[in-house]
């Protein structure tokens, strides 16, 4: 769990983030998402004191992140940042195996804790555990990066724009494969995005940043259908808020009995995936992995009813002008 309690930091005079309180929930996912200069980075870097805070307090855990030697509090949380970072004179493995080094791991302790995040990132250990970051695409670049940041098991990974430099294809794939790994691991993870799409996505909470101040911290279903301001409103924007709401809901809670022809989709795939295939390959209805089928009547029906819901809420307008520093939310 990580717990920010009334932090600022200040430069010139200027705070650039200031009086943020928020609490980030052991396993879960928090996106910190607002314009360029909202303070979201700054406010990440202070996690793990790669910028110190001018007050407030951070908690990891039950741990004041102020007692902790900034040098020690860096091996026990993960760092990925855009772009991956890896070391370009060291191989794959020697990437991942860096922080393990570091604290003392035996070599046959790194070497199975290299092979074990391969495998997990779908990397061929025998192919890729010798290669340079030189020789591999852009997502397996990053894949390698977000292995090295999970070596030696942290508590906390903090991710700044990781995605930012892929195509939508391949950064699509990636937020799956981030989201599913770290279901998997039960690592607490904060994400600084600029893309709403990709907090809604990834994010159990999400953080709206404007300059400095915290505006509104809530699941993702609470920030699209009640924004609390003018500008997170704008943020999320009328039009694709029906689509974003649709990514919320899973296949599985709409599933029907029945059988139709077509390649399966996941129980898991979001209703947004399943209209867009229903659509793309002129079907009236998928196969569900598992039994059952998806209709493209019930996915209208249900994006009819995510339209008429954005439409309410833009009608309405912003429902609180006061920010909402979500100190409480867990």
């Amino acid at each position: 769990m990580i717990r920010i309690e009334n932090l600022t930091r200040i430069y010139d005079r200027t705070p650039v983030v200031n009086d943020v309180s928020l609490t980030v929930g052991a396993g879960q996912i928090a996106a910190l998402v607002g314009t360029s200069g909202s303070g979201k980075t700054t406010l990440l870097r202070m996690i793990n004191r790669l910028v110190e805070p001018t007050s407030g307090r951070i908690w990891i855990g039950e741990t004041d992140a102020a007692t902790i030697a900034p040098h020690l509090l860096r091996r026990r949380i993960g760092y990925a940042i855009q772009g991956h970072g890896l070391f370009p004179h060291r191989t794959v493995g020697q990437n991942i195996a860096t922080v393990p080094r570091l604290l003392g791991w035996s070599a046959p302790e790194i070497a199975a804790r290299v092979e074990e995040l391969l495998h997990l990132f779908q990397l061929d250990p025998a192919q890729f555990r010798d290669r340079m970051p030189h020789e591999l695409s852009g997502g397996q670049q990053q894949r390698v990066g977000v292995a090295r940041a999970l070596a030696a098991r942290p508590e906390v990974l903090l991710m700044d724009e990781p995605f930012g430099a892929l195509d939508p294809v391949i950064r699509a794939r990636a937020q799956g494969d981030l989201r599913e790994i770290q279901r998997r691991l039960g690592t607490t993870l904060v994400i600084v995005t600029h893309d709403m799409e990709e907090a809604v996505t990834l994010g159990d909470r999400i953080a709206v940043m404007d300059k400095g101040r915290l505006l509104q911290y809530g699941p993702p279903a609470e920030i699209l259908t009640r924004p609390a301001t003018d500008f997170v409103q704008a943020l999320i924007g009328t039009g694709e808020r029906p689509f974003r709401l649709l990514s919320l809901t899973r296949v599985a809670d709409i599933r029907e009995d029945g059988t139709c022809d077509g390649p399966a989709v996941s129980p898991e795939s979001s209703l947004r995936d399943a209209l867009a295939a229903c659509l793309w390959h002129g079907r009236d209805c998928l196969p569900v992995e598992g039994g059952g089928i998806v209709t493209l009547t019930a996915l209208r029906a249900r994006a009819e009813g995510a339209r008429a819901e954005a439409m309410a809420t833009a009608g309405e307008g912003a429902q609180s002008k006061a920010p909402q520093t979500g100190g409480a939310a867990q």
